[in-house]
């Protein structure tokens, strides 16, 4: 019962926001299931339909941004891949080092009959498995980090002259210049930064050349000690 009342509700506020309805309603049913596990285990730090709605649909922002294959790191409760996927079709792979997300996203997978894969496994490590190694043609990570820290957990997913979109909230100049000189040791450059919402961006990082094989470093190093910060 539950489910269904979120469902409808989500599916209400994305008709507001302009959300075409082939893709609402999957969308909405998407959220809902996220809501659902919400319940169970800490997936999402939104915990009703109105908080999720937004989430949702500023993972479609994203769809300009992208192409062909995607690596979505610290994939969480599937945002933003899960709503592009819906969107657009998309093949995804999406890392994720904790094992009850990681369970849900391969749930959400096979139930919207999505092509995918989910890696649980921490991005420090699986950015140095050959099979995922420089094998997207596109990247994104939704992560709170700095961008430096985010560059260089993604970038070594991306082949050489696919690209990583990263969404920023707020962004100065010191990060700003962080990550255009975080990328080029990452074999990258900053391509564009787009606008979306206030303070909101979009960065998007061009993949030049292979990244060097050091990177990313250790688990938890890319954090603790951000590149070029």
């Amino acid at each position: 019962m539950r489910f269904q009342q979120d469902a409808a509700e989500l599916e209400r506020l994305l008709e507001i926001a302009g959300i075409e309805a082939p893709i609402r309603a999957r969308l909405a049913r998407f959220g809902a299931r996220v809501l659902e596990a919400n319940a169970r285990f800490n997936l999402t730090g939104a915990k009703t339909a109105n908080a999720l709605a937004p989430h949702l649909v500023d993972s479609l922002t994203l769809i300009p941004f992208v192409t062909e294959s995607l690596v979505d790191v610290g994939s969480g409760g599937g945002l933003p891949a899960i709503p592009i996927a819906i969107a657009t079709g998309a093949d995804v792979t999406l890392v994720e080092t904790t094992i009850k997300k990681a369970r849900f996203l391969e749930a959400s997978l096979r139930e919207f009959e999505l092509g995918g894969t989910v890696v649980a496994e921490r991005a420090e490590i699986a950015a140095h498995d050959p099979q995922l190694r420089e094998r997207f043609s596109s990247g994104t990570a939704r992560a709170v980090a700095l961008a430096p820290t985010v560059a260089e957990l993604l970038l070594p997913f991306v082949a050489p002259g696919g690209s990583a979109a990263l969404q920023r909230g707020t962004f100065d100049d010191r990060e700003r210049n962080a990550l255009a000189d975080a990328s080029v040791m990452l074999g990258a450059r900053v391509e564009s930064e787009t606008a979306i919402d206030g303070a909101r961006r979009i960065v998007v990082v061009r993949k030049e050349s292979p990244t060097p094989a050091r990177f990313p470093r250790r688990p938890g190093v890319p954090e603790k000690r951000p590149l070029c910060w």
